[in-house]
This record gives C-alpha cells, sequence and structure tokens, in this order.
C-alpha cells in the first residue's frame, strides 16, 4: 500500500486535499458487455479504512464498476476490460491472479438481502467451513465476533439454531453483513445495502458502516444521496459510464466542481 494523490481522467473533477493511503485503485478502465461500451476511462483512489458513495442516474456504471473490484462481472460472458484495478498495488485482473483469494479479501453485500436457508449460525461459519476451518470453538469465536460486528449479536445470540430466515429485513441484511466479515475481509462492498428496508433498518445499517469503517474499506453504490452524504468520506458521480467528479463528500454536495454533479444533485435530472 502506498500513499496517493488520487489520479484523474482528462476531464474529471478532483478534490481531496490530503494524500492518504490508497486501498484500491482504478487506472483508465474501460470495460465493454459484448459491444457495448459501460465505463469510459474510469480513473479513480479508494483510501483504506475510509467510505466512498458511488451515486449516479440508475445504467451509469456505477454498480457496474463496483462489480470489477472482486471480479464478479468475470461470471458474465462477453465481458471485456482494459486498463487496471489495483487492490494494495496489485492489478487483481493480472494473468494468473487468485479470484477466490481476492474474493475473501473484497467481501460483497447485496441490495436484495439473501441469507441461506440455513441456522443463523450457520450462515456465519458457512465461508469459514468451505475454506477448512473445522474448530467448533474457533467457529463459535468467529461467529460471535462477526455478528457483534454487524451489530447483530444482541438480537440474535439466544437463538442462534433458528433459521436464518425468520429474522426481520434489516436483520436478515445485517446478517449478510456478518456472513461477509466471516471471510476477513480488508475491503467491502455494498450494492444498495438499505434500499430495501424500513427508515429504522437503514438508519441502523448506516450506523453499521460508521463502526466497520474503523477497520474495512467500505465502497457503497447508493441511489440515495442524502444517504451518500451521512456515510461517505469520498463520494463519486457517474453519468452514462463515465466519471464525472470525484472528490471529499462535503466538497462534492456544497461545491461542486462540474455543473452536470451540481444538476443531479439538487434533482434537476436523475
Amino acid at each position: 500500500m502506498t500513499a496517493f494523490a488520487p489520479p484523474a481522467a482528462a476531464g474529471v473533477a478532483t478534490d481531496i486535499a490530503a494524500p492518504a493511503i490508497e486501498k484500491v485503485g482504478v487506472r483508465d478502465v474501460n470495460f465493454w458487455y459484448g459491444s457495448k461500451h459501460a465505463l469510459f476511462d474510469v480513473s479513480l483512489s479508494v483510501a483504506e479504512r475510509s467510505v466512498t458513495a458511488f451515486i449516479g442516474p440508475s445504467g451509469c456504471g456505477k454498480s457496474t464498476l463496483l462489480r470489477l473490484l472482486n471480479r464478479m462481472n468475470d461470471l458474465i460472458e462477453g465481458t471485456r476490460l482494459t486498463g487496471q484495478v489495483l487492490v494494495d498495488g496489485t492489478d487483481i485482473y493480472a494473468r494468473g491472479s487468485d479470484v477466490a483469494g481476492l474474493r475473501r479479501r473484497v467481501g460483497m453485500v447485496f441490495q436484495k438481502s439473501n441469507p441461506f436457508p440455513k441456522s443463523i449460525y450457520e450462515n456465519v461459519a458457512y465461508g469459514p467451513r468451505i475454506a477448512g476451518e473445522s474448530s467448533r470453538g474457533r467457529l463459535d469465536h468467529l461467529v460471535e465476533r462477526c455478528l457483534r460486528g454487524a451489530a447483530l449479536w444482541n438480537e440474535v445470540k439466544d437463538r442462534l439454531g433458528n433459521s436464518a430466515l425468520e429474522l426481520s429485513g434489516g436483520q436478515q441484511q445485517r446478517l449478510c453483513i456478518a456472513r461477509a466479515l466471516a471471510t476477513e475481509p480488508e475491503v467491502l462492498l455494498m450494492d444498495e445495502p438499505a434500499s430495501a428496508l424500513d427508515p429504522k433498518s437503514t438508519q441502523a445499517i448506516e450506523e453499521l458502516i460508521g463502526q466497520l469503517k474503523r477497520d474495512y474499506t467500505i465502497v457503497i453504490v447508493t441511489h440515495n444521496m442524502q444517504q451518500a452524504a451521512r456515510v461517505s468520506d469520498q463520494t463519486a458521480f457517474f453519468f452514462e459510464g463515465r466519471l464525472i467528479e470525484v472528490g471529499a463528500t462535503e466538497q462534492v454536495f456544497r461545491r461542486p466542481r462540474e455543473k452536470q454533479t451540481e444538476d443531479y444533485i439538487t434533482g434537476r435530472f436523475g
């Protein structure tokens, strides 16, 4: 990991004053779904132990970029990428890269909570078991630690053997976060993690993000600009596959450099 001054593609407004430790870097990335050019010359940096929000209208490329950060788009036939995506300075698309290892280091939480039809305990223990952990004592410790990390332990500690499907929507989403933490990732990707939740559950997820950034680097996609303003340190605005502006969240929302950014934030389009 190195200190960085965030790179910018030509024509992209940036405003981050102080160097930081770069955890994730995107360099001149172009991406295609078949013949559809979905991302154009995207470059940005994500600081270690921070929250970066990707905002923009539907179809602007923000979720596509998020999925590039742990190679989820590899599962789609006919995709193509040029440029580099770096984690700790290493190109994750280089020949011979350990994709399974990458996905343990870069966890993912999806828009719709997707707990396994297993017990609460087994949902969290699943990843470590697959990785070869068989000690019940170590699994017990890990399950408790991850549920505490997801601010769920106190609500479920007396019913770990119950089905995860019995939990409320907000609890299920926090369980999915606990499950992601169980593989001991360094980066957490969150694709609209609160979009299907009620206001109280959304607040719980946002408070959890604030706690998690003390130990993890978080990248979140959200359509909710108020949410981006509340939870993120850095915001990147995308439009039609292009990164229009990236900078400290307060600057992007209060003093956007690009009129396109201002128009989107003030609701003139989107």
